[in-house]
């Protein structure tokens, strides 16, 4: 591919990245809660990633002909997100080393990752929507191959940023309870309102 093509699709994934969103919010929320961020990391690029597997298999385009079925999965999207606000705000995240919040398994924090971030309107707007526009049928790589060298170079973008939003919190706000309970409930209402905005969206198309 281009190197061109691919930095400014780089240009656009991190300005997504960077945006707080439903992504940042569980990232916080692993920082303060578990021993180590990188199982709920891990678990949001793999959500990522699916969602570019989903993309190069061209079951992007069916989706796209199928409104009904697109709405369900955005509706529950949606759904999802919102719930995790509701817990977030009915019980916040407080620093924690040890305990029951510190010990949750592995494949539970990846999993809640791939959903956080496999059904984030966020990435469907970007992997969906937006990445197929920087590829080329036309050129010397296959279609699929150019839509996976983006989503990884999307992915390692999501790596650094989500490890690193997951380890502030951890570094900056263990130290300040009061002030990781209200950035706890901070990120559990932007859950709710993306969700909410997911479903009004709906309702208005």
């Amino acid at each position: 591919m281009a190197a061109g093509v691919v930095v400014a699709f780089w240009m656009v994934s991190i300005l997504f990245v960077l945006t707080p969103g439903a992504d940042w919010a569980y990232a916080i929320t692993a920082g303060l809660r578990y021993r180590s961020v990188v199982p709920a990391v891990s678990g949001m690029l793999l959500g990522h990633l699916v969602m570019t597997a989903i993309v190069a298999a061209g079951v992007a385009a069916v989706l796209a002909q199928s409104p009904v079925l697109l709405a369900v999965l955005s509706t529950l999207g949606a759904a999802y997100l919102m719930w995790l606000g509701v817990g977030m705000l009915t019980s916040p995240s407080a620093p924690q080393e040890g305990g029951p919040g510190g010990t949750h398994s592995w494949a539970r924090q990846t999993v809640k990752g791939v959903g956080v971030s496999g059904l984030n309107p966020k990435v469907f707007l970007l992997l969906l929507a937006l990445l197929p526009q920087f590829t080329d049928p036309a050129g010397p790589w296959p279609l699929a191959a150019q839509i996976v060298m983006l989503g990884v170079v999307h992915v390692i973008t999501c790596a650094v940023v989500y490890l690193g939003v997951g380890a502030g919190a951890k570094r900056v706000l263990r130290a300040r309870p009061a002030a990781a309970t209200i950035v706890s409930r901070v990120s559990g209402a932007v859950m709710i309102a993306l969700g909410t905005a997911l479903v009004i969206g709906q309702v208005l198309l």
